[in-house]
């Protein structure tokens, strides 16, 4: 049954048209991925469905009861950003609305969390629609996906991978066309140069005719007449071509090959070792001694839930503490989320080729993979935005003089695009990386190796990520009980301090149904 129904609708923001969509309808049961580059629209079009902003024109038709889980949630007291997100969704969970619209619900939440959001939201009783930047997260939970490309909201049915899929078929569908569209270009304009070279051939004396037939009455006006009908066909030619539909060429990335510092001296060579490594911070101990060596080459993801200790492992090894050895080829270049590393009044191009040894063009084809293209390069730093900002600054790192890189939340800000983007810069590098993101299909995609952080000890693990996670899983439906009947326990401790004040009997009845849900999960 349909929930709601878009029809004809525009939104804008300061005149400035975001999205246009033509008709749209969400049905009972629909799970679905909203995604897009930044700033396409994606916060403003749930704003709108919910009546929080005007849209231009058009229908917007709702049946059922909705809520709005918000991206920028208000901060309380000494809670985490993690802990008041959490918040917030078991507060929206509660509400059992029919349609939720979710922005950005796994935001600072780590593993953990995330895949307890998703358990939810697989059980989740009624539709929604969620925009995430989680690939892996977008998988779990959608079935459907709405893209804001240009504009314009195209529906895909689907997960996140199926509707990849889909739009790699429409790029290989893009290719063929342009192929095609260039093989009848050239195939036009060797014909209209070959009729107009035959028509300024035509009024010459051809070979095997003497110099008397040529001169015979009638012949300059037959010569005449073809040279007329060859430029006609010419002519004809060229309205063809100036007809034929123009196809744009696809986008294709050019390869990577970078020059590192110590390059000849890095094959198997050992650049960082930690022996008995401290994990204390003041008076608390996030792990135990820790050991572990990174060979040249190594891509390690840094793992762990929030708070046990990721960013102060990378700020022992960056700042060479005592029980960390680094090797004097190894040269280190670190990302940290502050963007300190940018000069606000220079240009993307003078940042990034600031301290760094590779050429233009290799500079040029990096900042185009991030999608900076051609004059963009030359914008000043100040005017650009968040998600911007950090692209520059991870190009700048990427492109350091350095051969190790060091990468703290690299994926924060940045849209799926621009994710996958750095992705591929990541899996052709060719030296050291070790990076912290809580991004399950950027780490399944680029680690060989994990360092995870859990029950107070570095464990240093070899292989793929996604085989590492599932033997730590538990099944799903276990996991969710545990997680609800935690929400549950959580909701008896407030609303049992809330009677003790203020006694009313909602509040009793709350209590007694959320008592008998509690004996229902533990049994």
């Amino acid at each position: 049954m349909m929930i709601l129904e878009i029809k004809d609708v525009t939104i804008s923001v300061q005149a400035n048209v975001l999205v246009e969509i033509d008709h749209l309808e969400v049905q009972e049961g629909d799970h679905i991925g909203l995604i897009g580059k930044n700033g396409t629209g994606k916060t403003t079009l749930l704003k709108t469905l919910i009546g929080l902003h005007p849209a231009e024109k058009g229908e917007i038709k709702n049946y059922t009861s909705m809520e709005l889980l918000p991206q920028l949630k208000a901060q309380s007291g000494t809670k985490s950003g993690g802990e008041t997100t959490q918040r917030y969704i078991q507060q929206a969970f509660a509400n059992q609305a029919e349609l939720l619209l979710a922005d950005e619900p796994t935001t600072h939440l780590d593993t953990k969390h995330i895949e307890w959001v998703e358990r939810t939201l697989r059980y989740w009783k009624g539709a929604f629609i969620v925009v995430s930047h989680d690939r892996a997260f977008l998988d779990h939970v959608c079935n459907k996906i709405w893209e804001i490309d240009q504009g314009k909201l195209q529906e895909y049915k689907g997960n996140y991978q199926q509707y990849k899929e889909q739009k790699d078929l429409e790029l290989e569908q893009q290719q063929l066309a342009y192929q095609k569209y260039q093989d009848k270009k050239q195939q036009l304009e060797k014909a209209i140069t070959l009729k107009s070279e035959k028509a300024n051939r035509a009024t010459k004396k051809p070979k095997n005719v003497s110099a008397s037939e040529a001169s015979i009455t009638g012949a300059k006006p037959y010569f005449a007449k073809k040279q007329k009908k060859l430029q006609q066909t010419a002519k004809a030619l060229e309205m063809r071509l100036e007809k034929l539909e123009k196809v744009e060429k696809p986008f294709e990335e050019k390869a990577l090959k970078m020059t590192l510092p110590n390059q000849h001296k890095l094959t198997n060579k050992m650049l960082i070792q930690a022996e008995n490594l401290d994990g204390t911070i003041g008076n608390r101990a996030l792990w135990n001694k820790a050991n572990f060596q990174i060979k040249h080459g190594d891509k390690v993801a840094i793992t762990g839930m929030n708070g046990s200790g990721k960013t102060t492992l990378l700020n022992k090894i960056m700042t060479n503490r005592e029980g960390v050895h680094i090797s004097t080829a190894c040269q280190i270049a670190y990302f940290k989320q502050d963007l300190s590393l940018l000069h606000l009044d220079k240009s993307i191009l003078e940042n990034v080729k600031e301290g760094s040894l590779q050429d233009e063009t290799l500079i040029r084809t990096v900042l185009a993979r991030l999608h900076f293209y051609r004059d963009d390069v030359h914008k000043k730093v100040h005017v650009l935005s968040g998600g911007e900002r950090v692209k520059v600054t991870l190009a700048k790192v990427f492109l350091s003089n350095s051969n190790t890189l060091i990468l703290d939340e690299p994926t924060n800000f940045l849209d799926i695009e621009a994710m996958e983007s750095l992705e591929q810069l990541l899996i052709e590098y060719e030296g050291t990386l070790l990076f912290v993101s809580h991004d399950r299909r950027f780490a399944e995609k680029i680690a060989t190796r994990l360092l995870t952080i859990q029950d107070k000890q570095v464990h240093d693990r070899r292989g793929s990520y996604q085989d590492l996670q599932k033997q730590a899983n538990l099944s799903d439906e276990k996991k969710y009980k545990q997680d609800q009947l935690l929400a549950i326990e959580t909701r008896i401790t407030e609303v049992l301090s809330r009677l003790s004040i203020e006694p009313s009997q909602d509040l009793e009845d709350e209590f007694q149904q959320l008592v008998k849900t509690k004996r229902k999960l533990k049994e």
